[in-house]
C-alpha cells in the first residue's frame, strides 16, 4: 500500500492481485480505472515524493513506473531473480530502492531505468527498506528475514554497518525526526533502538506480540498533546514516541526513554481469524497521516483503518476509528439496507463476517462477527422496541440476530 496527496485529494494507491488500484482516502472511490500493474501478483509498491509516479513490482521480476495521471507504463526494466518484497523512493524522487527475495538489495535510476547500485550480503530474503529521510545523507536501511538490518552507504557503495539483535524476520523500519536514532521491528516480538551515530545497540524493548509496523510519533503531533506530553518537555528528550501494530490487532504508544508502553488499545478494531495463517497478523502495517490527520492502520484482509486521538474532560487518552475502508470482497451473496431511513448497508460476501457500510461515506461502520464459516444470507428488520436487527445465516448451520 502507499498514500499519497496530489493536486486535488489525498488517495491510497493498492495492489490487488495483478492489478494496482487508486482510491480516495476519504470514502474508498476509486480514481480512474485499475492499472494492469503486472502479468503476476504485484508484491511491492511505492510513491515517488511528488505522488505523480507510482513503482510496481511483481513475481514477473518486472519493476514498472506508472504516470498517475495518464494512467501510462512510462518505463519498464528486469529487477531482481525473484519478486521485490519492498520499494522505497527517495527524497529527490530520483532514485528507487527495492528488496528483493533473492537477497539482494538494488537502487535504480528512476529516469534511466538502471541500476545504481548493487548490494549482496543478506543471507535471506530482504524484507523492508527506507531510505534516510535527510537527502544529503546517502543511507539505505534494508531489514530482512535473517534477523539483520544493513546500513549501506551510496557513495562508498558499502554496508557501513549490520545491525544484529533480531532473531527472526525485521518486518519495519523507522527512522526519528532527527535521524539519529532507529528503530526495527521484528517477529521476535522485540523493537530494537539503534543509535546511528554509532550503530550501536541503544535497547531492547520487549512487545510481547509479533510486530509489523513501527512508526515515530513526530514531536509536533497531536497525538503527543492529547497524551498530555508537553512539547517544551519533549525537546527535551532526544528519543520521543513510537507506535506499534501487529498479531494482536491493536495499537500501542510507547516511550522509547523509559521502555514504557503509556497507551494500549483494550479491544481489536480487527475480526481475527485463528484458523487463517495470513488473518492471524491483525494489523500488517501503520503510518502517521500526513498534516497531523492521525493514523492509518492496515489489515492483512484488506481493510484501511483510520483512528483520531481526543483527550477526555478527565484527561484520558482516547483513540478512536473514525473510518474504515475495505478492500477486496470477493463474491456478494447478499445484501439489505439497513435502519428506517436506510442509512447503512449491510453486505454478506465469502467472509465469516457481515460488513455495515454507511451508504453517505461508504465506510465499513460495523463489522458482525461471531459466524465460523462464510455467511450466505442476511436480512434485517426494525424491532417493535426500535431497535435496529440483522439476522443472518451461515454454513456453520447457525442464525445469528
Amino acid at each position: 500500500e502507499g498514500e499519497g496527496e496530489g493536486d486535488a485529494e489525498s488517495f491510497l494507491a493498492c495492489a490487488c492481485g495483478s492489478e494496482l488500484r487508486v482510491v480516495s482516502a476519504a470514502d474508498a472511490s476509486a480514481i480512474g480505472e485499475p492499472i494492469d500493474g503486472d502479468s503476476e501478483a504485484v508484491t511491492g509498491i511505492a510513491l515517488s515524493p511528488d505522488s505523480r509516479l507510482l513503482f510496481a513490482a511483481g513475481h514477473s521480476k518486472l519493476i514498472r513506473v506508472w504516470d498517475l495521471a495518464s494512467r501510462t507504463c512510462i518505463r519498464s526494466w528486469k529487477g531482481h531473480d525473484g519478486p521485490v518484497m519492498a520499494m522505497a523512493c527517495h527524497a529527490s524522487g530520483g532514485l528507487l530502492a527495492t528488496a528483493g527475495a533473492d537477497k539482494k538489495v538494488c537502487v535504480w535510476d528512476v529516469d534511466g531505468g538502471f541500476c545504481t547500485h548493487f548490494f549482496r550480503g543478506h543471507t535471506g530474503v530482504v524484507t523492508t527498506i527506507m531510505f534516510h529521510k535527510d537527502p544529503k545523507r546517502l543511507l539505505l536501511f534494508s531489514g530482512s528475514d535473517d534477523g539483520t538490518v544493513r546500513v549501506w552507504n551510496l557513495e562508498s557503495k558499502k554496508c557501513i554497518a549490520v545491525l544484529n539483535a533480531h532473531f527472526s524476520t525485521v518486518t519495519s523500519l523507522a527512522l526519528s525526526e532527527d535521524g539519529l536514532t532507529l528503530l526495527s521491528a521484528g517477529r521476535d516480538k522485540v523493537v530494537n533502538v539503534w543509535d546511528l551515530r554509532k550503530y550501536a545497540s541503544k535497547k531492547t524493548i520487549p512487545a510481547y506480540e509479533m510486530i509489523e509496523g513501527v512508526s515515530f510519533i513526530g514531536p509536533g503531533s497531536g497525538i503527543l498533546a492529547c497524551l498530555g506530553v508537553e512539547a517544551a518537555k519533549l525537546k527535551e528528550k532526544t528519543d520521543g514516541y513510537f507506535l506499534t501494530v501487529g498479531e494482536r490487532g491493536i495499537v500501542r504508544i510507547w516511550c522509547l526513554e523509559s521502555a514504557v508502553c503509556v497507551f494500549e488499545q483494550q479491544s481489536s478494531d480487527v475480526t481475527i481469524n485463528s484458523e487463517n495463517e495470513e488473518s492471524r497478523r491483525g494489523f500488517t502495517a501503520t503510518t502517521m497521516l500526513p498534516d497531523d490527520q492521525g493514523i492509518l492502520c492496515v489489515t492483512a484482509d484488506q481493510q484501511f483503518l483510520f483512528y483520531s486521538c481526543t483527550r477526555t474532560d478527565e484527561g484520558t487518552f482516547q483513540l478512536n476509528l473514525y473510518k474504515r475502508l475495505i478492500g477486496y470482497n470477493d463474491e456478494i451473496l447478499d445484501l439489505k439496507f439497513v435502519g428506517e431511513e436506510e442509512q447503512y448497508l449491510a453486505v454478506a460476501t465469502n467472509l465469516e463476517q457481515v460488513r455495515v457500510y454507511d451508504v453517505a461515506s461508504m465506510s465499513c461502520s460495523y463489522v458482525l462477527a461471531g459466524h465460523t464459516e462464510i455467511v450466505v444470507c442476511l436480512d434485517t428488520c426494525v424491532s417493535a422496541s426500535g431497535k435496529t436487527l440483522v439476522v443472518t445465516g451461515s454454513k456453520d448451520n447457525t442464525v445469528s440476530v
